[in-house]
């Protein structure tokens, strides 16, 4: 499984995907584990984030990035600075 992220989107690609519209999440500085039970993707508008997933590598992402994260992923997300996302689950 699979995180993809594309740093730096254009606002065209953003307002194409209606990023806009998707729900806000935050959170504080904090580590936990995490499974995705649907695929999600995300931009990030604040924050830096190392997401590990299950027997796997160390992913970094943050500020800028748009981030798919596969169904089916368990990992363990550890935000080194507070973390404002927009969000949709597909």
């Amino acid at each position: 499984m699979e995180i993809k992220i594309e740093r730096q989107p254009t606002p065209e690609r953003l307002e194409g995907l209606g990023v806009s519209k998707w729900g806000i999440w935050q959170k504080e500085v904090s580590k936990f584990p995490w499974t995705y039970d649907t695929q999600e993707t995300c931009y990030f508008l604040e924050g830096d984030v190392t997401v590990t997933p299950e027997g796997g590598q160390p992913v970094k992402m943050g500020k800028g990035d748009l981030v798919t994260f596969p169904a089916g992923m368990s990992c363990t997300w550890e935000i080194s600075s507070d973390v404002k996302k927009h969000y949709t689950f597909d």
